[in-house]
């Protein structure tokens, strides 16, 4: 019982230290941001008090690497003595959330209210970990003293007043002495790296003391008790000599342009914030700036880059999800770790998230799980699908000869604002990203209506420009109006497409022909069956020749409609049985090779195609996934490797029985079964 004992006090001062340290790793943040809360406050309050000093809604930091001290002072609304005993006596009070509450109660907190940050005591404590002593010395309006709160962090405090007298005015300084091995935070270069990365757009002004060390010129200093020695040389009149100087430098300069009025931003603005933001030296192809309302309230930019990143989805073992959207709370910085914000497929999108709903004053862990992060995830991917939407209609808008209007709208769940463009962009952005839209079909099933509208493809009617689906079948409408099919066919190249056999009989009927020239297409297709009611049907499949039909029948306006499909029927019976020998020799001579031996139905100039059935993959499907296979298995030994997980298919032979070449065989095969001329 008593090991038992020991190892639960164990176990649970662990687990204590574990999640103080996940909650408070960067003190400086947390320090920043309480200064920031206190100016909130102190601008809300400011109108109902008598103020001892002017307002100073600022925050200044200095360092004295001598001393070992860091000091941060800020001019916000400072504590009494009582409220530094509830505030900072125990770990977590937060007089911030006490203010808020206060504030709810009494229906103060409107619209051009505050939105203070986190909760001071949780933060504050995290101080302990780098410095041994931490004085607080603070002066609040309703006080006539300034009083000083100062603790080692062992548990124990003490609360006097202070001796220097009302040195603020008004406001907080709080002094850290720093542990030995906490020196970088007297850094000025490590404390502005620190400030710009998390607390860089926070609307009050941070300032540090920095040094400044040079040499000047000043009178020599002349020694009278030296005789004058008429032999010697003139001495000189100025010397040189080493001045330190110090003055105080604004770290925060850059202003958070995602909450300010669309209407009151450059476009050279957004391209600005956008290098600085992605470390990028071009300018982004496309930028959506919005807000979110309601339940849940958010601003944001996202950015589409001019260029797609070499490697998107990290084939090589890098990571490519992170860092691109960086998540603030009230304009402090959070995160750009979480690696699903956006999905994968959207991964090449940059941008800022703010929101003033978010919790601050949990670890970045137990965010990532938090309810409300996982609706700003959805609300963000609608986002980012209505900018590449915006994209293309811009490209309809102006190849109907309209001018591109910027994009505003407001609705009941915020504004929106995007870049005006004035040449056709969604080529260049299919280009660069349509693998990325395809990928996002195959992996985002409750946004693949939306996605499946972004595809664009060229065809044997647009080979020089893309079209969309809705195209093709605004196609469709001005051409054969009965054609019930959209057909498409895919390659390594549209000029091997060309070449494909089974691509002549669409050509000779005028029908368009959508190509697919990426491997990831015959995925993409496996998950689209039909778009607007129309199925999509490839080419490379036995039952093409079928769906041609089925578009003839539909045209034939005769009254002889359904006379005139029995009499094919009856006709390819007959065939079929008249044929049979010829089949029968073809599946004696390729074997396993061939599934079935059937006439084909496709008006072409070859002796016979090969096909697939309509369940089975096709062989370019078949050529992608061995291929993957093999790059799979790079890393053995040539004699390791088996075709074992390498697949294969079996096609379908389809013969032209009007070809010479076919006749031929079929006389000789009639005479003799196993003819050695058919057979050659």
């Amino acid at each position: 019982y008593y090991n038992f004992l020991i190892f639960f006090v164990f176990f649970f001062f662990f687990l204590f230290f574990f999640f103080f340290f996940l909650m408070i790793r960067r003190p400086p943040r947390s320090t920043l941001s309480s200064s920031s809360a206190a100016s909130d406050v102190y601008k809300r309050q400011e109108g109902d008090t008598e103020s001892h000093e002017a307002p100073s809604m600022d925050i200044r930091i200095r360092v004295d690497e001598d001393k070992r001290t860091f000091t941060m002072v800020d001019g916000g609304v400072g504590m009494t003595a009582d409220e530094l005993r509830n505030n900072l006596g125990s770990l977590g009070t937060s007089g911030t959330k006490a203010f808020l509450e206060k504030m709810k109660e009494n229906e103060e907190n409107s619209e051009d209210g505050i939105s203070p940050i986190g909760q001071f005591g949780v933060g504050f404590y995290s101080l302990f970990l780098v410095a041994d002593r931490v004085p607080v010395a603070t002066q609040n309006d309703a006080s006539e003293k300034q009083w000083v709160w100062e603790s080692t962090g062992d548990g124990t405090y003490f609360v006097y007043e202070d001796e220097r007298g009302n040195t603020l005015g008004r406001g907080t300084e709080i002094t850290l002495f720093l542990k030995s091995d906490a020196r970088e935070y007297l850094d000025v270069a490590k404390i502005k790296e620190t400030i710009h990365k998390y607390s860089e757009f926070i609307h009050f002004p941070i300032y540090i003391e920095a040094s400044k060390t040079e040499k000047v010129k000043v009178d020599r200093e002349v020694d009278e008790t030296k005789e004058d020695d008429e032999a010697a040389a003139p001495a000189a009149d100025e010397e040189e000599k080493e001045v330190t100087t110090y003055s105080w430098e604004l770290v925060n300069e850059n202003k958070p342009i995602w909450i300010r009025n669309h209407n009151e931003i450059t476009e050279d603005d957004y391209n600005q914030f956008y290098k600085s933001l992605s470390k990028d030296y071009a300018n982004p192809m496309f930028y959506h700036h919005f807000s979110v309302e309601g339940g849940l309230a958010f601003k944001a930019i996202l950015f589409v880059p001019g260029k797609a990143p070499s490697n998107p989805f990290g084939t090589d073992g890098s990571a490519t999800t992170s860092n691109n959207i960086r998540l603030y709370v009230r304009r402090v910085f959070i995160t750009d770790e979480f690696k699903d914000l956006l999905p994968r497929y959207l991964n090449f999108i940059q941008g800022v998230v703010d929101s003033d709903d978010l919790p601050l004053n949990v670890s970045r862990e137990v965010l990532q799980e938090s309810r409300i992060l996982k609706v700003v995830k959805k609300k963000l991917v609608r986002s980012a699908l209505r900018l590449i939407s915006s994209i293309a209609e811009s490209d309809a808008k102006l190849k109907k000869g309209g001018d591109d209007k910027e994009d505003e709208s407001e609705d009941d769940s915020g504004s929106s604002h995007s870049k005006k463009l004035t040449t056709e962009t969604y080529p260049k952005f299919w280009e660069e990203y349509g693998k990325n839209i395809r990928l996002g079909i195959i992996e985002d099933g409750n946004n693949r209506a939306r996605l499946t509208k972004l595809l664009r493809y060229k065809s044997t009617h647009s080979e020089d420009e893309y079209i969309s689906l809705q195209d093709y079948i605004d196609n469709i409408a001005e051409g054969n109006k009965k054609q019930k099919n959209i057909y498409y066919l895919s390659g390594d190249t549209i000029e091997k497409i060309k070449q494909s056999p089974v691509l002549e009989d669409a050509t000779r009927r005028n029908i368009e022909v959508i190509y697919m020239t990426d491997a990831i297409d015959e995925y993409v297709v496996g998950h689209i069956t039909d778009f607007s009611g129309k199925k999509l049907v490839n080419l490379a499949k036995e039952g093409a020749a079928s769906s041609f039909e089925e578009d003839d029948d539909e045209a034939d306006d005769s009254d002889d409609k359904k006379a005139n499909k029995r009499q094919r029927k009856a006709i390819a019976n007959k065939r079929k049985e008249k044929y049979e020998p010829l089949f029968k020799f073809f599946r004696t001579l390729l074997g396993e090779k061939v599934t079935k031996v059937v006439i084909t139905k496709r008006k072409t100039s070859e002796p016979m195609i090969l096909s697939s059935r309509q369940h089975d993959m096709t062989a370019r499907m078949a050529s992608i996934m061995k291929g993957q296979a093999l790059g799979a298995g790079g890393g053995q030994a040539s004699h390791e490797r088996t075709d074992s997980n390498i697949p294969t298919t079996k096609r379908v032979m389809e013969l032209n029985h009007l070809h010479p070449l076919i006749d031929e065989i079929f006389r000789r095969v009639q005479v003799e079964e196993n003819d050695s001329v058919a057979e050659d």
